[in-house]
């Protein structure tokens, strides 16, 4: 993976609008066939040549979550990163991840409530420039006060 910054954290009291951190990841068949184990999702499309050339994609595509665990990679690796507790998640996929495609995956500081210690994120993923899966998440911000 290829961050833009250090893995850790940073605290509540440190959380500003508009904060970017991200991450790039090529998804690969060992990703997709560790996510169908881990998962228990075998779904066809995701693991069978044959069968994901005859459906709407014309070929394997990656698990949607596999995609959206790259977000959640970035916010609890980056931002806010270690110690952080997801409390929400909205997730629209709007194009498949095929095995091979380079995944940028990005979160933004929207919103922040320093009293509750939350922060809204705006959430993506693309493709070569291409979203193919937007949202927002909800978390619960480390503090430096309980440390």
């Amino acid at each position: 993976m290829l961050d833009n910054l250090p893995r850790g954290t940073i605290c509540i009291e440190d959380i500003e609008m508009g904060m970017t951190r991200h991450l790039r990841k090529v998804v690969t068949d060992e990703d997709i066939e560790m996510f169908a184990q881990v998962s228990t999702d075998r779904n066809p499309v995701h693991l069978d040549d044959d069968y994901a050339r005859d459906t709407i994609f014309e070929g394997r595509i990656a698990h949607g979550m596999l995609t959206a665990g790259l977000i959640s990679a970035v916010i609890g690796e980056q931002l806010p990163g270690h110690g952080t507790v997801y409390m929400g998640q909205s997730l629209k996929f709007l194009a498949p991840v095929r095995p091979g495609d380079m995944v940028y995956a990005e979160v933004k500081v929207i919103d922040i409530d320093f009293a509750k210690r939350r922060v809204k994120l705006d959430c993506h993923c693309s493709v070569d420039g291409k979203k193919v899966l937007v949202g927002e998440a909800m978390v619960l911000a480390p503090s430096r006060k309980f440390d």
